[in-house]
């Protein structure tokens, strides 16, 4: 098991990381807007199973091997920006079920397949988070003690905050959304949304 002093360093320390906007936030903010924040916690399980595997990965040092061959990401990447760019575009259009419908009441949301499968691609193609772990993770591991005993309680602690920080975005989204359809401007969020959607995918496939 970790010890509190341990614990005490590495909570604040991804606290923060996971509150800085990327990815994985903007994304939640986006379905926030579009699905409201109970259809975005299927895109966040997808994303959390992700980010999951990608911690494991990394602290037992599978990733070295990865980073090594970073055309094994390559395919990844373009594949999930592709989608993820293809609904941004959607979206701007204000076609396709992630786009809000023009009566914000009316017609069925994404598919919880869709929204999951968004967050997982999101945390495993991205290169940037399985080296950001194999940096992270190390230093708080103690080869004194069970590997995997602290690399449970290291995940657990790490999912507990990602979920709480999409939360916030998630959050942030729906009352922009909020705000916005009381003046009637759905076709301006569409294109807020989209834009952001765009962006991520463009990051992911290029970063």
């Amino acid at each position: 098991m970790l010890s509190w002093a341990t614990l005490s360093v590495f909570v604040p320390t991804f606290l923060f990381v996971s509150l800085t906007p990327g990815m994985c936030m903007t994304l939640a903010m986006v379905l926030g807007m579009t699905q409201g924040v109970r259809r975005t916690l299927w895109m966040m399980a997808g994303e959390l199973l992700g980010v999951g595997l990608v911690a494991m990965a990394a602290g037992a040092g599978v990733a070295a091997l990865m980073l090594k061959h970073p055309e094994m990401f390559t395919v990844f990447k373009w594949l999930g920006g592709a989608y993820l760019g293809y609904l941004g575009l959607m979206m701007w259009r204000s076609r396709g079920r992630m786009a809000i419908p023009t009566e914000l009441e009316a017609g069925p949301g994404a598919g919880r397949l869709q929204l999951a499968l968004q967050g997982f691609l999101t945390a495993v193609a991205n290169p940037k988070g399985w080296a950001f772990f194999m940096v992270l993770l190390p230093p708080f591991l103690d080869s004194s003690r069970s590997l995997v005993a602290q690399l449970s309680v290291l995940i657990s602690v790490i999912l507990t905050i990602e979920l709480a920080s999409m939360l916030v975005y998630a959050t942030g989204g729906k009352t922009l959304r909020r705000m916005l359809g009381q003046s009637g401007n759905v076709r301006l969020m569409n294109r807020i949304a989209g834009t952001l959607m765009v962006g991520v995918g463009l990051w992911l496939a290029l970063g």
